[in-house]
């Protein structure tokens, strides 16, 4: 079986287990296909939680769900040398942050020494305790969750560590229809926990994996799209080029790991879609998900109820396509 009819068949069952939520999904094998971390903001009961546990169940390596709180210490995330008195010494123990797939639930919920320890893991692939460091495994995946309904008693992320974070996804209630279907799903399991737990057979190598991660760089970009894919970036730095209004509701613009960023996820995105080349719906499809934690608005943007969204919307109308 070719990669991408393992990953095809990934996202199949991870539908048939999370209902309503087809861009979670996505975006999820998009961060782990083109090795980057996700934070995801959605009301609670959303499917988050269960979406990244999915994942975990079917690629080789093991997850690991850390809760966020304002109690939380730096060593809870990276571990800590621990005192052998019988032997009178220090023993390095692991924290979670050495597991594979890591979930940080309300990662908002953290204090700032926290966070930054967290954010250190995700951009190095290593952690520093004492005067060692120690370095995380190869398949490394981090998503971080944001309840936006409660605000009271958070820290919220500061810009240069949102950077760090491949896409920022937002997600919606499921419809009627898709309601339905996940009452249907939790009968059928709650039925299930008096039985046999079921197997599931779909399970992804690590080497399988870094085999498609390889696959998704070949995914070949003409030097056009390469350019307008330059040229939507750069318009979040300059906008007085498309526009006067662009200009005012703009105070910064995306830096060159948005650039980056874009450039993997629009390949992987072509990859899953069985794919060897890249189209400009690809680009301006995950160009929300990519620049919408990289982009600051103006203080008269927000007077004006402008949100990030409306103006990559924006962006995507008025900057040529090739």
């Amino acid at each position: 079986m070719s990669h991408q009819a393992s990953f095809q068949k990934l996202k199949e069952y991870a539908q048939s287990q999370i209902i309503g939520q087809p861009k979670l999904i996505n975006r999820l094998m998009i961060a782990l296909l083109a090795d980057g971390h996700l934070l995801v903001e959605g009301a609670p009961g959303l499917a988050k939680t269960r979406a990244i546990k999915v994942l975990g169940d079917c690629i080789e390596g093991d997850f690991h769900r850390v809760q966020f709180t304002p109690d939380l210490l730096p060593a809870d995330l990276t571990g800590t040398d621990i005192y052998r008195p019988q032997d009178g010494s220090f023993k390095f123990q692991q924290g979670p942050l050495f597991h594979n797939l890591i979930l940080a639930d309300e990662i908002n919920r953290a204090p700032a020494k926290v966070q930054s320890a967290l954010l250190e893991a995700m951009a190095e692939r290593q952690i520093t305790v004492g005067s060692k460091t120690y370095t995380l495994p190869s398949l490394f995946l981090v998503m971080a969750t944001q309840n936006p309904i409660e605000q009271e008693g958070t820290y919220p992320l500061p810009e240069a560590q949102l950077d760090r974070f491949l896409m920022h996804v937002t997600i919606e209630y499921p419809d009627a229809q898709a309601e339905k279907e996940i009452l249907h799903l939790n009968r059928n399991e709650a039925r299930q926990d008096y039985s046999e737990p079921s197997t599931e057979s779909i399970v992804i190598s690590q080497s399988d994996l870094f085999s498609a991660r390889d696959e998704v760089l070949d995914v070949h970009m003409t030097e056009n799209l390469e350019t307008y894919l330059l040229e939507l970036v750069l318009a979040t730095r300059k906008p007085e080029a498309y526009g006067k209004d662009l200009e005012n509701w703009l105070e910064y613009g995306a830096s060159p790991r948005a650039s980056i960023a874009l450039d993997r996820c629009a390949r992987t995105y072509a990859w899953l879609d069985n794919r060897d080349y890249v189209t400009p719906d690809d680009i301006q499809a995950i160009a929300f998900d990519v620049l919408r934690h990289r982009i600051i608005l103006s203080y008269e943007a927000e007077a004006e109820g402008i949100t990030t969204d409306r103006f990559i919307n924006e962006l995507i109308h008025r900057v040529a396509v090739p």
